[in-house]
Formats: C-alpha cells, sequence, structure tokens
C-alpha cells in the first residue's frame, strides 16, 4: 500500500492548488480544478457511483453500500489547495527510505530538517526546502482515495453507503461557503485534515477577523504643526496598546489570542487586520468588545471618530456541535485502535472545513494525516503513517456496519 500511497500523493503534489484570499472566484485558483479533475477520473476508473464535479470545484462520490443490512452513511471530506502562506508552485519531493535519525539536508537551500525520532525505520517524505511540500491536505485526498480503492479491492469488508468529498479553498475559509450537502446524504462525516499520528480533533478555535481603521489628517508637512494628525502613527500607538503576551507566539494549547496579520497606511487613512481566536465563546466575545471598547476610548481621546472597528466571525468552535454525537468520537477512537494506534484527543489551534460544516448539521470531527510542519519548507510526513490513516478510514467503515 505504501507504493500506492507514494505514487498518488506525489501525483498530487506536482500540481500548484495554492488558493488565493484576493481573488472572489470559487476555487480561487485554475490548479485546485486541475487537481479536482484527476481525481474525479480516478474516482470514475475505481468505479465509484454519482461521481460530480461542480463550477465551483466541489467533488463528491459515493461508494455504495454492500452490507446485507441498514448502516448509517457516512462521510469523509479533504480539500484540494495549499496555504497561500509558501509557494507551492514546482513542488520537488524528496523520498527518504528507512529513516536513521540524521538531520536530513533539504535540496540544495542549506535548510535541514531534523523529524521527531519516533519516526526511525520509518519512510519520509519531505520538501526539497524550496517550496512547501502540501500534505495539508493532499495527504487527506490521498488518504481518502486509497481507502476507497482498498475497500474496493476488498468486498469481503462490509460497509455501508460511503460519501466522499474534496473541497477548493479551506486555506483561505471558503471551504464549506458552497458544500453540496444536497448530494452528500451522510449521517456524518470525519475531515481527514489533522496533523501527527493518532489526533481526533472535535474542538476548534472561534474565529473573528477584526479590522481597525484609522483617519488622519494630511497637510504638507512644513506647515503640518498642530494640524496634521498622521494616521499611521495612531495605528502604530494602538497596536502598541494590544495585550502583548496574548499572540500566537505566546501561547498554545486552550490560550486564545489577538494575531496581527496585515498593516497599511499613509498619512490620511491607516489599517490594521487582526485576527481572533478563543475556544471559549465567552472569552471570544470579550476579545470583540475589548476592541470596540479601544475603538470608543480613543475616538473619546482624540475628541472626533478616527477610529473604526469591524468584525467578521468567520466559524465557531465546532464542540457544541459533536459532542452530543459521541458515538462517531467513539467510533473514531475504536477504529485507530484496531490499526495500532493510540488516540491522541487535542484541540485544533485552527479551523476546518469540518468546524462550519459541524453548523451545517454534519457532525464533522477531525482525523490525522501524518503530516507536520504544515504551511511551509520544512514540511514532512510519514509514508507508514499515511498507512495507519488509510487502515482507521477503512476500519471506520467496518465498524459502522457491526453495530
Amino acid at each position: 500500500m505504501k507504493e500506492t500511497l507514494k505514487k498518488r500523493f506525489i501525483s498530487y503534489v506536482s500540481i500548484d492548488t495554492q488558493s488565493d484570499e484576493a481573488n472572489e472566484c470559487c476555487p480561487s485558483t485554475k490548479g485546485q480544478f486541475e487537481l479536482a479533475k484527476l481525481v474525479k477520473s480516478e474516482l470514475e476508473t475505481l468505479g465509484l457511483k454519482d461521481v460530480v464535479l461542480d463550477k465551483n470545484g466541489y467533488l463528491t462520490a459515493l461508494l455504495p453500500s454492500n452490507s446485507d443490512k441498514e448502516v448509517p452513511a457516512i462521510g469523509f471530506i479533504s480539500h484540494f489547495d495549499t496555504a497561500p502562506d509558501c509557494s507551492g508552485t514546482n513542488v520537488n519531493p524528496q523520498i527518504i527510505n528507512n529513516y536513521q535519525g540524521d538531520e536530513i539536508k533539504l535540496g540544495n537551500t542549506g535548510l535541514v530538517l531534523n523529524p521527531e525520532k519516533k519516526y526511525i525505520g520509518q519512510d519520509l517524505i519531505t520538501t526539497d526546502g524550496t517550496t512547501l511540500l502540501g500534505a495539508d491536505d493532499k495527504a487527506g485526498v490521498t488518504e481518502i482515495v486509497t481507502s476507497v480503492e482498498y475497500l474496493l479491492k476488498h468486498p469481503e469488508i462490509k460497509h455501508g453507503d460511503i460519501y466522499i468529498g474534496f473541497t477548493p479553498d479551506e486555506e483561505i475559509g471558503r471551504g464549506a461557503d458552497l458544500f453540496p450537502l444536497d448530494r452528500f446524504k451522510a449521517k456524518w462525516a470525519y475531515t481527514v485534515d489533522g496533523g501527527p499520528l493518532g489526533e481526533l480533533e472535535y474542538e476548534n478555535f472561534n474565529a473573528a477577523q477584526a479590522t481597525v481603521e484609522f483617519e488622519g489628517v494630511s497637510i504638507h508637512p512644513g506647515s503640518a504643526k498642530d494640524v496634521m494628525i498622521n494616521s499611521q502613527t495612531l495605528a502604530a500607538k494602538f497596536h502598541c496598546e494590544m495585550p502583548e503576551m496574548e499572540t500566537p507566539e505566546h501561547t498554545d494549547g486552550y490560550d486564545g489570542f489577538f494575531h496581527l496579520t496585515d498593516m497599511e497606511g499613509c498619512t490620511e487613512h491607516s489599517k490594521l487586520v487582526y485576527i481572533i481566536r478563543d475556544f471559549d465563546a465567552e472569552n471570544f466575545q470579550k476579545r470583540q468588545d475589548f476592541l470596540r471598547n479601544k475603538a470608543v476610548e480613543w475616538n473619546k481621546k482624540l475628541g472626533a471618530e478616527r477610529v473604526k472597528v469591524t468584525i467578521k466571525e468567520s466559524y465557531r468552535n465546532m464542540y457544541e456541535k459533536v459532542i452530543p454525537h459521541k458515538h462517531i468520537l467513539e467510533l473514531a477512537k475504536t477504529a485507530m485502535k484496531e490499526a495500532s494506534v493510540e488516540p491522541i484527543v487535542v484541540p485544533i489551534r485552527g479551523g476546518t472545513d469540518g468546524a462550519r460544516l459541524s453548523f451545517m448539521g454534519l457532525p464533522c470531527p477531525n482525523l490525522f494525516t501524518g503530516g507536520h510542519n504544515f504551511h511551509g519548507k520544512y514540511e514532512y510526513i510519514s509514508l507508514d503513517v499515511m498507512e495507519k490513516a488509510v487502515q482507521t478510514l477503512v476500519n471506520i467503515a467496518k465498524l459502522c456496519s457491526l453495530k
């Protein structure tokens, strides 16, 4: 199976599918459609039913039940796009067979990778140091396609209807926007979009984006005394009043944060863009209120409406929608254990399509893919762990039929 996984994964990562937040089309880049067409062809060749690739880049298919009894329909979901954070053009993976614990040179870049020692003896795929790898989430796509291929080759494994779905633009927060629930009739699903071996995630950040705009007064600097108000100075001072230790570089676990992602401006107008993250709904609201109240205080101090805060919520913590369906979590844990994988329940310090899909009526926890160091040049994945991911998906399908 490892050879199949390797060939399929490398064929997927060779296609540049970085999403583009500046493009409002869906999908936001042509490469995502290119990969979608490749996967669609594979699914049709395998013999799956109801294979549909729509104009928005959403691909769905059905592996029909082969059970002689009624079994709940389930689903597996992953996404085509890779993150805009690091180049995904001309990805040139390195194959490290039987890793022995030494540092790995990433091409000729001078960068070196030191994978975790638990991977000694395993086969790894790394970058060449010039691009990201794309395991987030082409590993998930690879594992889902390989799991249904395995089930087709082993009809003795009984299962119910299995829907599979692949989305565009997850990395820019749009993956669930146009998800075709009308043709994805699963009772529940799993996103295959996690990290290291054994991860099972059903808690994620509540998320929002805050835009803080500053209005200044522009005038020739030679006659600016007591007249000019430099909006960039206002923005800089505003940011300096943000909680210094409540940022990504100072938080982990269940800690929330503010993260300045973008800044731009001139004398007359400036803008700061923050993302707000918190697992706790009450604290999430407090963070939003903190920014709004700060704008009120500043405007009062300035004697004019010079600071404006606009907040747009992105997604909510899926916990409240998943936890009423504990059986789907226990099913995943049992499936992992039967694959000799110890489940590791961790919160997602981010979001997945599953978070929004859970609020759309499709409970959707997240499973591991095996990848590490996503979105950058140090990204790598173990083929041995990818094999365990496939075994886990197959076991989930089998266990549903045994209920």
